[in-house]
């Protein structure tokens, strides 16, 4: 009999992948999203779907009933729009209000989950240079490290309740969806640059290793607590930059000053684009995890080469 897992966030660049993963490993995956019609047309059929608006308690908790794990990947784009005072509260909600009702769901049910999964990001530190950081290091300053402590935090009660619970602090997630074909678009016109001078550190891992890491955790009994979902060898943006530029053939020469990006962005360039974090995956690796694109060159190798 296939092990049930219910995803929220299931139809995201993430969530997709893992979905699709987990049915491959032979899971019976239930994906809990806004449109149930479209979960079912994505994936073929091959998974359940549940509908739920992602603001409150709804009809899917009964899923979670005998589940072996609850993976919790809602949450509104953070970077889909400037950050006015109301999208950074949708922004706020929409992960708080997903984990709360995780929690909630998990104390209705007579059969707990064995594992609930709840995402969070690197954000959670803050601008912490380029001095290495790893899970004990205390959360920073800022906007998306308020986010990431209170997002951890939605879900926390299901510890109470005898639920081994793992959160994961993913960096940039490199992929053939998400945000690289954004940085990559520029260099279609001879436009591409890093950002700001380039010198900030930026923290990513790509998308086949965040996926692997996340069911090694899932399956690994010892995994509990935070752990850094990012590669072991965080780069300078300008060094990104430029072996972006080398794999699509352009050069990569306008760095765009850091004012021009804060008049465009706002608050978004320092907590995006300026902040620098060598953030390294040090209690991933000391269970056992091996990585296989450790390297940038490599990872965005993989990645351009499949276009």
């Amino acid at each position: 009999m296939r092990e049930r897992i219910i995803i929220t966030g299931g139809t995201g660049f993430v969530g997709s992948a893992l979905t699709r993963h987990l049915y491959a490993a032979g899971y019976d995956v239930v994906v809990v999203a806004r449109n149930a019609a479209k979960v079912i047309d994505m994936f073929e059929g091959k998974v359940s779907a549940a509908s739920w608006n992602g603001m409150g308690f709804t009809n899917w908790e009964h899923f979670i009933d005998g589940a072996l794990a609850v993976i919790n990947l809602a949450g509104e784009n953070i970077g889909g729009g400037r950050w006015t005072s109301t999208r950074k509260q949708r922004i706020l909600d929409s992960r708080v209000l997903a984990g709360q009702t995780v929690a909630e769901a998990v104390a209705k049910v007579a059969r707990k989950p064995k594992v609930v999964i709840q995402a969070s990001a690197v954000g959670y530190y803050g601008n912490t240079g380029a001095r290495p950081v790893d899970e004990s290091e205390p959360s920073g300053e800022g906007f998306l490290a308020k986010v990431c402590r209170q997002w951890e935090h939605s879900s926390q009660s299901v510890e109470d309740l005898g639920v081994r619970r793992i959160i994961i602090r993913s960096g940039l997630v490199l992929g053939q969806g998400g945000i690289l074909p954004k940085m990559a678009k520029p260099f279609l016109y001879y436009l591409g640059g890093a950002p700001g001078g380039g010198e900030q550190m930026v923290s990513w891992v790509h998308l086949e290793d965040e996926i692997r890491a996340i069911l090694f955790l899932l399956e690994n009994e010892q995994a509990v607590g935070a752990f850094n979902l990012t590669a072991p060898n965080a780069v300078r943006m300008k060094t990104f930059y430029a072996e972006l530029g080398r794999m699509l053939g352009k050069p990569s020469w306008l760095n765009v000053p850091k004012g021009l990006l804060r008049a465009a962005l706002g608050e978004m360039a320092d907590e995006l684009v300026l902040v620098s974090q060598n953030v390294v995956p040090r209690k991933l690796t000391e269970l056992g995890f091996n990585f296989h694109f450790p390297d940038v060159t490599a990872a965005l190798t993989a990645i351009l080469g499949q276009r």
